[in-house]
């Protein structure tokens, strides 16, 4: 498939112009294929170094749906159940209401437990931009940080979408309970492995060792560019980072319904569970929004029903 990106292209620049942006990348599938990758501005200003398809940014919650899908591939394995209820892996005796809060509720943003904002506390600290700071740095942690969360209760578990950074840390956690790894080396072997995508990584020491990383960039009321540390932390609820080219394999296997390059990743059926709305959403731009299994839900938009999720950690920002 050829097609003419230049129109796109410009766009792109005159936007960074205006917004400062440093660097950004971008790829585009197109019936299954990869058709177009490119890379804009710098990843490094002070050395002149460009972005590439291949600079590794931070992708945020993006990193859900790969949550999401190691909860399914165990369910597919008969390892737990959505409906199973989470103290039954979790030392957390939270009741909204009185009901129990299950998987399906954690990954649907639905357990009636409004957000704890430790993440938020924690990324401003490190940028610098707040002085708050909360000692939280496992998924154990944040189970101790959440034990009083029933006082903060607003609705049964299954009523009303509440986005819950904290909830996708306790699925991590129940993903290394169950598999008997650590959430990120069960997302390596079981997600990251068999799509190729084999520079995406969690450590710090994995993304220094590559080298081909978007320095992180605040741009100050003078419209300077000011260096970030980039801040590594709990990763089950946004902390994978990855580039656009690895990304393209995660996309092809949705595409191809579960499976990448002749190789079964996840049911068809479970595939399509993450993709169906479980869940509304309290706006709505263009009707009938929901939120799936890790993933937003469009139902119309233009026409086509759009899978979506967005991410945002530090000042790197991601989109698929």
């Amino acid at each position: 498939m050829s097609l003419d990106f230049s129109s796109c292209e410009k766009f792109i620049l005159e936007r960074m112009s205006e917004t400062k942006i440093p660097g950004l990348s971008i790829a585009v599938i197109g019936n299954g294929e990869l058709i177009y990758a490119r890379g804009f501005g710098f990843k490094d200003l002070a050395f002149g170094l460009p972005v590439t398809p291949r600079t590794l940014f931070g992708i945020g919650s993006v990193t859900k749906s790969f949550t999401a899908l190691a909860i399914l591939k165990l369910m597919e394995d008969g390892k737990l159940d959505v409906n199973d209820p989470i103290e039954k892996y979790v030392s957390l005796r939270i009741r909204p209401f009185g009901e129990e809060i299950r998987i399906h509720h954690l990954l649907t943003h639905s357990s009636g437990i409004p957000a704890l904002a430790y993440a938020e506390a924690y990324i401003s600290n490190v940028l610098g931009l707040d002085s708050c700071w909360l000692p939280v740095s496992t998924p154990e942690d944040i189970i101790t940080f959440m034990s009083d969360a029933e006082e903060w209760v607003h609705s049964k578990p299954g009523e009303r979408f509440f986005y819950l950074n904290e909830g996708y840390v306790l699925l991590g956690y129940i993903i290394s309970k169950v598999s008997g790894m650590s959430y990120e080396s069960y997302v390596k072997e079981h997600i990251l492995k068999p799509l190729k995508m084999e520079r995406s990584f969690f450590s710090k020491t994995d993304v220094e060792s590559d080298g081909d990383f978007a320095t992180p960039y605040l741009i100050d009321k003078e419209g300077k560019h000011i260096t970030r540390n980039f801040p590594y932390g709990v990763t089950a609820d946004g902390g994978l980072i990855s580039n656009v080219l690895d990304l393209s394999n995660y996309i092809k296997m949705y595409i191809n319904r579960g499976e990448f390059e002749g190789t079964r990743i996840i049911s068809r059926e479970l595939l399509e569970n993450m993709e169906t709305g479980h869940i509304r959403l309290p706006y709505e731009l263009f009707g009938g929004e929901s939120y799936g299994y890790g993933w937003s839900i469009i139902p119309n938009f233009l026409g086509y029903k759009l899978v979506n999720h967005s991410g945002s950690v530090g000042v790197h920002t991601a989109y698929v």
